[in-house]
């Protein structure tokens, strides 16, 4: 397997990625039309993290890690190092040593689509991974492969310098050129759900906020006490 290593390419705004961590997986990716989810088997090794940075991608052979090497060169202050590999892979990737020289270049985590050891010192050591297993199987580095191209993880397209935003709940891309739209769709989102949030603080429910009790009419979904629902039923 040949490759490529593409260097310095566009990133999105620094100061959009910067927004973009105040809010949640889940609120970015309803503001973008419930868009950019990597599937839930990507998970966090660790609990309470929220990370936002740019992406360097990394398409490496199955088993293989040397393109994560060559990588790390590409990584900068705010970047977040995407892996994955050209068939399904499970081996421990991923461990303490790539992490100590990826904190050292200032990036902000890790998202792996195969699998990541040593997750004890990782989360010791404050390094947020979010990977697809947890293995101990080590790997060779002995096949070519790309740095900084565009990759695909679960149906999501992530590109190089593409904002990547993590937490409890999963991984979200957000496409670099809808980094600023995004903030600001975010921002509203969230400016109603505090409306939301003190409405239901005050005792309203969903159903006379949202109008579902019109949706339960329209549903055919009847109201019947006790007695009436056990002396209808045959």
């Amino acid at each position: 397997m040949s490759g490529v290593i593409v260097t310095n390419p566009p990133k999105a705004d620094g100061k959009d990625v910067e927004a973009l961590a105040g809010h949640g997986v889940a609120t970015v990716s309803e503001a973008m039309g419930r868009t950019g989810l990597l599937g839930p088997e990507i998970r966090p090794i660790q609990q309470g993290v929220r990370v936002a940075g740019t992406a360097v991608t990394v398409l490496s052979w199955p088993g293989d890690n040397l393109m994560i090497h060559a990588a790390v060169e590409q990584c900068g202050e705010g970047d977040v190092l995407v892996v994955t590999t050209t068939s399904p892979s499970t081996d421990g990737m991923f461990g303490e040593l790539f992490a100590t020289a990826l904190h050292r270049r200032g990036v902000k985590g890790l998202i792996i689509n195969a699998g990541i050891r040593d997750t004890q010192e990782l989360r010791e050591m404050g390094f947020a991974a979010w990977s697809r297993a947890v293995s101990a199987q080590g790997t060779v580095k002995a096949t070519g492969g790309s740095v900084n191209v565009p990759v695909a993880v679960d149906g999501q397209v992530i590109r190089p310098g593409d904002v990547i935003l993590a937490d409890d709940d999963g991984v979200v891309v957000v496409p670099r050129e809808r980094a600023r739209e995004t903030v600001e769709r975010s921002e509203a989102r969230e400016a109603k759900e505090a409306r939301s949030r003190a409405a239901f603080l005050e005792g309203q429910l969903g159903l006379d906020r949202y109008h579902l009790r019109e949706k339960l009419t329209e549903l055919g979904v009847e109201y019947r006490t006790y007695e009436e629902y056990e002396g209808g039923r045959p």
